[in-house]
């Protein structure tokens, strides 16, 4: 059975959200994947996300929203995140944190999708180890045997932590994408092994901006080293950015392709054959 994933990047405030609104719905149409995952970590006004933005991207028929180091950015989610399993943290947070790393989804055919959410240390918080954690999971679960798919969100800053995730999962996990840094990267690709990679899925937002910050602020920042005011998102029409994976029988990545549509970038999305 293969099984094809959807996966969207940060959603950066109302203009990613709104973006999400606009073009998640026909872009499902379009590409009618298994499962639909979204990292919302920015969702909430560039800092975390709320339960009311959780529900209205479940609403949207996403099926699991990932998160990064703004997890805890606004508080209400520490009540929330541990009732919704749907709700992901980096798994490699501390023991008896709240929430969960991973999700089990299961497709409307029977297959099973495990979708994990993990947090890079280089330039980030000092989390504990991100490639332990992930290699007792494939040592959980694995392709072909109790998984037909394996997806690892890695949110980190570095492309060479996430290439290094990814290579070292080689053959073990479907995909490895990387989210946080707000930039599609150009390295999208499958590895020997047949785990698709990309350091980076990009921003769901507005690029008018300085990843998704009004780009008046940064620039104040960067050439005077005064504050410029609180970043706040900017607020231009949205595009959103991600990837389309489809895995073969054995959980492993036979086609990847970029997901873009909106202002700015050039639009991409993947024909279907």
């Amino acid at each position: 059975m293969s099984v094809s994933i959807l996966f969207i990047g940060d959603i950066m405030g109302r203009s990613g959200r709104d973006a999400l609104e606009k073009h998640l719905p026909k872009i499902r149409e379009h590409l009618r994947p298994d499962v639909v995952i979204v990292n919302g970590e920015n969702a909430a006004h560039g800092r975390g996300i709320t339960q009311k933005i959780c529900r209205s991207f479940f609403d949207l028929n996403v099926d699991c929203i990932t998160t990064g180091n703004h997890v805890w950015d606004q508080n209400e989610i520490l009540g929330y995140i541990d009732q919704e399993k749907r709700l992901l943290r980096p798994a490699n947070f501390p023991e008896n944190t709240p929430g969960n790393g991973h999700y089990i989804h299961n497709t409307a055919d029977g297959k099973k999708v495990v979708i994990v959410n993990l947090m890079a240390r280089l330039f980030m918080d000092p989390l504990d180890d991100p490639f332990k954690y992930a290699n007792d999971l494939v040592r959980e679960y694995r392709l072909g045997h109790n998984a037909d798919a394996i997806f690892i969100d890695f949110h980190g800053e570095t492309t060479s932590e996430k290439m290094a995730m990814a290579q070292m999962l080689d053959g073990k996990v479907s995909a490895v994408i990387g989210t946080h840094t707000h930039l599609p990267t150009a390295d999208m690709q499958i590895f020997n092994g047949g785990t698709g990679f990309q350091a980076d899925a990009g921003m769901s937002g507005d690029y008018d901006s300085v990843i998704g910050i009004k780009k008046e602020i940064p620039i104040t920042r960067f050439t005077k080293k005064i504050s410029g005011g609180p970043m706040r998102p900017a607020d231009g029409e949205g595009t959103v950015c991600g990837v389309y994976l489809e895995c073969d029988s054995n959980g492993l990545t036979k086609r990847i392709e970029p997901v873009i549509q909106g202002p700015r970038l050039i639009n991409r999305l993947p024909d279907i054959v």
